[in-house]
């Protein structure tokens, strides 16, 4: 893990990729920070809406309609060549499969947990990633903040499911994985084609889960329509603003605003959703955020 670049933004071809070049000129007149941040609210309502097809189609139902779409999507827009060597489709498939995997634990999780709890614990895998090979004492106390954020999350209110933290839990150690998979993906293809070949991948590993959980029910249209929505929102939308964003600021000051992420998830659940946190939990989706913020901030450019 010390051999990747800490700032999260290096995951490298992130999935946030532009749409078209009309696009990044009409999104070039919006301040970067602002890109950023209609990214994260796109996220986290996405996230939002995919709570409310639970009741349709379970999640892992959700997830298949999410991944399926968002792959049909790169894939038409990058149709990218299947002519690769061993060692890249190795990657591909890694990144696709941690992928696919990362996006199943997370809405288990999601469907026993208030988003925003979700979202903070997930947080946790790129947030050790940030701290992997940390030599400075003071990384040590943004891990010391974000433990004691998950220590205020478990003894919250005493709700707090064992089982959906477990799976937000994977969910984030997938997300450090992802990081680093994806810093490879980068190195072996070329702009969006391994991305979209990995989310291809991606799909093929959930659409059976949400086959065999919801069967026919994927196909009302109701259902593909609200699918494709969350696949617009959690995935195309804010991977395209994110890119923007990227051309204007430096990488490890988009790290920060993205540190922002549990924070918007937590305000967008009590929003949306009506998940109220207690005042303990709110302080340690805060802690979280500051120890994300810090260790990003303070991460040197290659570690």
């Amino acid at each position: 893990m010390a051999t990747v670049n800490v700032d999260r933004t290096k995951r490298v071809p992130s999935p946030r990729f532009s749409l078209t070049a009309p696009a990044g000129r009409t999104f070039g007149a919006i301040p970067p920070t602002a890109l950023v941040l209609l990214g994260i609210v796109s996220v986290q309502v996405g996230s939002a809406l995919a709570k409310y097809l639970f009741s349709a189609v379970g999640s892992f139902g959700t997830v298949a309609l999410r991944l399926f779409f968002a792959a049909a999507v790169l894939m038409l827009l990058w149709r990218p060549s299947l002519r690769m060597n061993r060692r890249t489709w190795t990657v591909v498939l890694s990144y696709g499969v941690i992928l696919g995997l990362m996006n199943l634990c997370f809405y288990q999780a999601l469907a026993r947990l208030p988003l925003g709890i979700a979202v903070t614990i997930e947080f946790l895998g790129p947030l050790a990633v940030a701290l992997a090979g940390a030599r400075r004492w003071l990384d040590a106390l943004w891990a010391v903040l974000a433990a004691g954020g998950v220590v205020l999350l478990m003894e919250g209110r005493g709700d707090l499911n064992l089982v959906g933290f477990l799976f937000a839990l994977a969910a984030g150690t997938c997300w450090g994985l992802y990081i680093l998979v994806g810093a490879a993906l980068g190195r072996h293809t070329t702009e969006g084609n391994g991305l979209a070949l990995g989310m291809a991948v991606a799909a093929l590993v959930a659409v059976p889960f949400g086959m065999a959980d919801s069967g026919t029910a994927l196909i009302q249209p109701w259902v593909l329509v609200a699918g494709l929505g969350v696949a617009l929102l959690s995935s195309v939308i804010p991977y395209s603003l994110d890119l923007e964003a990227l051309r204007k600021i430096p990488p490890r000051v988009f790290g920060i605003l993205m540190s922002l992420e549990p924070a918007m998830a937590a305000l967008i659940g009590l929003i949306v959703l009506q998940e109220s946190l207690h005042w303990s939990q709110w302080i340690a989706v805060l802690c979280v955020v500051a120890a994300s913020a810090g260790a990003t901030r303070g991460a040197r450019p290659d570690v």
